[in-house]
């Protein structure tokens, strides 16, 4: 069998002259049989009720004039299908503890209209619903991921959901599903109870929560469908250890198949920052929140395994990304921000940190997929973009189900105003074929590093190179200029007697495979 190595460098680049670093970081790979797959489901993503992620961006309505398929849009289910997405979040987010789903199902002119308290406001038609939203995933090849609403709705109103989907037999909510023209049910395994329950999801403590939890998830089963369905309770808000440990302690683990993490890269609440107007200073503090993650899960992660020694029950991050402010001009309840190449930068490295942690992270969701803040795609009517985000997780793609390759290495550090970062992050993975995939981040804004990997034991000689980079770190795609940040061939790179050295610039994003 050919074996193949693919190094995915997910570099920095500044529009400062860079200079190379003297050092040179000394990467080894550990090849070890203990080692976990990183689960597909790390590269979900997310899409909410909110601004224009589904209305006007993945639902333009079967009369529409962009090309569709039953109101969804041709150009998106493409660009996501080459992205491989495994699942797929949806309602919400804090739109989700307002749905109600029976309001989604049926003739469309006789849907009742809701309003969207949480995101501006705006009066929907709820001709988006539960059909429209599970056949999607089907065309797509992705896992749906329904959150339920525990905030406003009720117990029975989720166990219906959860018959209407997922049972074959005769009952009340299947008959009303084949009336509604769905024979087949779609077996929808993964379910959210509630959405930031300690905040939008109903301000309630973790000890209440708790017992919600329980209950709900008492009436929600699935006997038919082989393994059942997976219940994955709403987590906690970055750094509240105490939610996770209230949840671990007081929810038995065969009730719970996961648990939440929401963290957002934000500098700071009360001014979030512009999207595309930015210094070194925003987006230095912009990656350090970032960067916080690899705490996160760690802390988060020890206090599960006191309750889960085995790591039955999965951490799931279903919101991150950046935060921004809304673009000038924008409603702002929509959240539709710009992504640049900071937004590449801060996706590689997120991912690493979730693939590094994959004996206990099996799911994340990117927020959100379409026109709403760390979108990988945006739309301005029949147009539509891919964002720099979007790249990254097409190249990052060839992680999923892959086994984790350990790495150590000493990173460099990324200096600014007296602060410093790492300025390297890495994660790698050998695929069933036996292909090996690296990534790589070069967090520094300044400053070339210098890489050397050891290929000996690998059994690859030729290598190629595909490189993404810009003239300024704020630069990105737009609708005048959809391609300014498209990907080039790279030769910066050289194979001296079986270690790999290779001189990477501030950021760019470079895939090197090896054969």
């Amino acid at each position: 069998m050919k074996k193949t190595i693919q190094l995915l460098l997910v570099l920095a680049f500044c529009s400062q002259t860079g200079f190379a670093q003297k050092e040179t970081t000394i990467l080894t790979i550990k090849n070890t049989a203990e080692a976990p797959t990183i689960n597909k489901n790390i590269y979900g993503h997310f899409a909410e009720h909110l601004g224009r992620c589904i209305y006007g961006g993945f639902f333009v309505g079967d009369t529409s004039k962009i090309p569709n398929t039953k109101g969804v849009r041709n150009d998106i289910i493409a660009a996501l299908k080459e992205l491989q997405i495994p699942n797929l979040r949806w309602p919400g987010g804090c739109f989700a503890d307002t749905y109600h789903w029976k309001d989604g199902i049926g003739l469309q002119q006789e849907r009742p209209t809701i309003v969207n308290k949480w995101w501006g406001g705006t009066t929907e038609d709820n001709s988006f619903g539960t059909h429209d939203f599970l056949n999607m995933c089907e065309v797509l090849g992705a896992e749906p991921y329904l959150s339920g609403n525990v905030g406003s709705g009720t117990v029975q109103e989720l166990a219906d959901w959860v018959q209407y989907t997922n049972f074959s037999g005769k009952s009340p909510m299947s008959d009303l599903r084949k009336k509604n023209g769905r024979t087949e049910p779609w077996k929808v395994k993964f379910w959210g109870i509630g959405n930031e329950a300690w905040g939008c999801g109903g301000n309630m403590t973790a000890e209440y929560y708790a017992g919600e939890y329980r209950k709900f998830a008492t009436f929600m089963s699935d006997w038919e469908n082989t393994g059942g369905i997976t219940r994955i309770a709403s987590g906690s808000n970055s750094e509240d250890y105490n939610w996770t440990e209230v949840l671990m302690k007081s929810i038995p683990n065969n009730m719970l198949g996961g648990l939440g993490v929401h963290h957002y890269a934000v500098i700071d609440w009360s001014k979030k920052g512009d999207g595309t107007d930015f210094s070194e200073d925003g987006y230095f503090h912009t990656m350090k929140s970032a960067l916080k993650m690899e705490e996160l899960v760690t802390k988060h992660a020890a206090i599960m395994d006191k309750y889960d020694p085995a790591k039955k029950v999965a951490m799931i991050v279903d919101e991150w990304g950046a935060w921004y402010e809304v673009e000038k001009g924008t409603n702002p309840g929509f959240l539709y921000q710009q992504n640049t190449m900071r937004d590449a930068v801060l996706a590689g490295a997120t991912l690493n940190i979730f693939n590094n942690h994959a004996d206990r992270v099996r799911m994340a969701n990117l927020a959100q997929c379409v026109n709403v803040l760390q979108a990988v795609i945006l739309t301005d009517k029949a147009k539509m973009i891919t964002t720099p985000t979007y790249s990254v997780m097409k190249m990052y793609r060839v992680h999923q189900d892959a086994k984790l390759l350990p790495l150590s290495f000493q990173s460099p550090l990324y200096t600014f105003n007296g602060e410093t970062l790492p300025a390297i992050s890495a994660s790698a993975s050998k695929d069933k074929n036996g292909a090996v995939h690296i990534s790589l981040v070069n967090v520094d804004a300044k400053n070339n590093n210098k890489i050397e990997i050891d290929i000996k034991d690998l059994g690859v000689k030729n290598f190629t190179g595909t490189i993404i980079t810009s003239a300024k770190l704020q630069d990105y795609n737009s609708f005048e200029n959809p391609n300014k940040i498209v990907p080039a061939v790279f030769k910066g790179f050289e194979n001296k007697k079986g270690k790999l050295e290779i001189t990477v610039p501030p950021f760019s994003v470079l895939v090197l495979e090896g054969k």
